[in-house]
């Protein structure tokens, strides 16, 4: 009977389970009601006296193996559970890590900027909540002049003063001039909103890069040869016009096409087949609006720019919906993965 018990301890002590219900299953048959030990137990009635002893230390010896067995089991499984719960799985093949992407705004914001900044023009930034004097006044646009129909405003306050969403990126330019001297030369990339209907072509919410070059003798020459280098640069366009237009903080003021060709169906249809496409506005700073920012109109002189990213961005990558900057489909960012 001894050598029967001894048999189990030593299959005790080779036992290995891999989950929680085999050793449970192994405590209820050592450990049970009407487990092996309750039997060993049992029979001990019947053990002569003589070899009660050892009969009683070698069924203790194996209650002990199987309940440190049974600890030691679970101890490793409870481990490694939590273990998982924390890591995951751990001998499990790591997942791919996916390349992200740059919204297609920020690419070609980012190529505007480096462009600029390679003929010295640094980065200006300003609050997306303006006042009535850097938004408008401050630019030739003093309160009920007919040009502020131009831009229909998102108003947040009006007393005791006019608080709204900058409308241009031109604000941002007033701040720099009330705070830096000439020479300036600097860009302005930022959010605008204007209260329009959104369509496939326009929308509340959309990008603006603003330049200004302030500096004795700045000519209009200057203006369109640092125009002409910027298409140059972006597009691979070397021909550019300058058609006369107004804008309240610009004199003289004009629009720039560049020549995009007639080579598709597609140069037809976005320059309505005439080969030529609007870009930009500019024009020279207007001496009132220099005296506003503290500089001086007869000794300085500089001129103005300003682009929609938008739009830059939909005749770069052939996109006909502006909305769909705004969309966050997956389906559209993902085709700009290869794009820095």
């Amino acid at each position: 009977m001894v050598d029967k018990i001894k048999n189990y301890i030593a299959e005790v002590e080779k036992f290995t389970a891999s989950t929680q219900e085999e050793v449970e299953n192994f405590r209820i048959k050592f450990l049970g009601q009407k487990g092996i030990l309750k039997e060993f137990f049992a029979e001990f009635k019947n053990v002569p006296n003589e070899s009660k002893k050892e009969f009683g230390q070698t069924i203790n010896e194996l209650k002990t193996a199987a309940q440190d067995k049974v600890n030691e089991l679970r101890e490793a499984l409870e481990s490694k559970l939590e273990e998982n719960g924390v890591y995951g799985d751990l001998t499990r093949p790591g997942e791919p890590v996916e390349i992200g992407s740059r919204h297609p705004i920020s690419i070609v914001k980012n190529q505007i900027i480096e462009i600029f900044s390679n003929i010295g023009f640094n980065v200006s930034e300003g609050p997306e909540m303006e006042d009535d004097w850097h938004n408008f006044t401050a630019l030739n646009l003093p309160e009920y002049h007919p040009a502020r129909d131009m831009q229909d405003t998102f108003f947040i306050q009006t007393d005791p003063e006019e608080i709204l969403l900058r409308t241009h990126t031109s604000s941002v330019q007033v701040r720099y001039m009330e705070d830096n001297q000439p020479p300036i030369r600097t860009i302005s990339p930022g959010r605008v909103f204007r209260n329009e209907a959104i369509s496939a072509r326009s929308h509340c919410i959309f990008h603006q890069v603003e330049g200004l070059y302030i500096d004795k003798g700045v000519s209009f020459a200057d203006l369109k040869q640092t125009l002409l280098y910027f298409t140059k640069q972006l597009f691979g366009k070397s021909k550019i016009r300058l058609r006369p237009s107004y804008f309240p903080f610009t004199e003289p003021s004009a629009e720039v096409d560049i020549y995009w060709g007639l080579e598709t169906e597609t140069d037809y249809r976005i320059t309505k087949g005439t080969g030529w496409l609007e870009i930009m506005g500019c024009g020279m700073v207007d001496p009132n609006v220099l005296k506003n920012c503290n500089i001086d109109p007869n000794e300085y002189s500089g001129f103005a720019f300003g682009m929609g990213i938008e739009r830059i961005a939909m005749l770069l990558y052939q996109i006909s919906d502006i909305r769909m900057f705004y969309e966050n489909d997956v389906r559209f960012l993902n085709q700009f993965k290869s794009v820095l």
